[in-house]
């Protein structure tokens, strides 16, 4: 089984989501010795948003592209490979101003390929991604789950894998992690069992 794991927080070892996120894997892959892990830190790879010039990239032969044309078009496809070749996902999505980290949006905006990974035909859109597990690592400052204010960070994510044809999502959150230290210890210890229900969940299947 292959398993690719996300990072996207810009705090480096300060990162709430970073820790959980090293567990969440930690724990899977004492589930299976045999689970293979891609890491990509979205926050060090500098992954390029969407622009005309990456449109124009991807649209020049490539006998014709120069070289900063072949190294944008060459993450954009290494990150879309690793994606569709993973069979787990992990993804740590720390909210930042009520929405997930910009470098994450970008990477979803890599993933997001007409033809590869969804495709529209007569009777709408339909995911390509089938089959995938996708598992969020969701950590913010205050608690919005649930909440209008909640509705750019773990709804949007639901959103978007689900268009990708994914449906089995699992969320670990830490929330309220800033109201003060014992709520930060309670969030921990709650996003802690979550992982465990995952590594059963895991041997169960």
């Amino acid at each position: 089984m292959k398993l690719l794991h996300i990072d996207s927080s810009i705090l480096g070892d300060a990162s709430a989501s970073r820790q959980l996120t090293r567990e969440v894997v930690a724990t899977l892959r004492a589930a299976d010795a045999g689970l293979q892990v891609t890491y990509r830190d979205l926050s060090a790879d500098v992954t390029s948003h969407l622009s005309g010039a990456t449109f124009a990239a991807k649209g020049t032969p490539a006998e014709q592209r120069n070289l900063a044309q072949k190294l944008e078009v060459e993450l954009s496809e290494a990150i879309l490979n690793e994606f569709m070749a993973s069979d787990v996902i992990v993804v740590g999505a720390p909210m930042y101003n009520f929405t997930v980290p910009t470098q994450l949006k970008s990477w979803i905006d890599q993933i997001f390929v007409a033809g590869v990974t969804f495709r529209y035909s007569e009777t709408g859109p339909e995911g390509l991604a089938k089959g995938k597990r996708v598992i969020i690592v969701s950590t913010s400052g205050g608690k919005h789950a649930g909440g209008a204010t909640g509705v750019g960070h773990e709804d949007y994510l639901k959103v978007a894998f689900g268009f990708l044809g994914i449906t089995d999502i699992e969320i670990v959150r830490a929330d309220g992690l800033n109201y003060s230290p014992e709520a930060k210890q309670a969030a921990f210890t709650a996003a802690r069992a979550s992982i465990g229900n995952l590594a059963s969940a895991s041997v169960a299947a």
